[in-house]
């Protein structure tokens, strides 16, 4: 029996104020982090490439790759992962060329190539894990 995929669909204004929301806590915590408030707004820039671009990795994914996969559960996870590796280089580099933006973090050395990738799939694993923990579809159980 195949599982009966459903196209994932949300209100953009849920999504938008959910990313948004994340990066803005994100980037408060680096300025924390940093003690000075400047860094705030420019963390917070950065980090919508991860809250809000990986939004649009993961629905692709949703809704376009897995309808096309074998229904097998180890073919989706390999596939699923290798999508958030590859989501993350490319939103990496997004990260890189903004941060080359700002004079704040233009002499900053950004890290190898394939690490945003394996950022990524940890960010996933950890948003997915608070899925799981409030009973929502989720890439542990296997239903989302």
């Amino acid at each position: 029996m195949t599982p009966p995929w459903q196209p994932h669909r949300e209100p953009f204004s849920a999504t938008l104020s959910r990313t948004i929301g994340i990066a803005l806590v994100v980037g408060g915590l680096a300025a924390w982090r940093y003690r000075t408030l400047q860094v705030w707004p420019i963390a917070a820039v950065i980090m919508l490439w991860f809250s809000f671009g990986g939004h649009w990795v993961e629905l692709w994914f949703l809704n376009q790759v897995r309808p096309r996969l074998s229904h097998a559960r180890t073919i989706q996870i390999a596939t699923r992962v290798a999508v958030w590796f590859v989501g993350g280089v490319v939103l990496g580099l997004g990260i890189v060329l903004t941060m080359r933006l700002f004079p704040l973090t233009r002499a900053l050395r950004p890290p190898p190539w394939w690490a945003a990738g394996v950022a990524f799939i940890a960010l996933e694993l950890v948003a997915h894990l608070m899925l799981l923990a409030r009973r929502r579809p989720n890439f542990y159980s296997g239903d989302s």
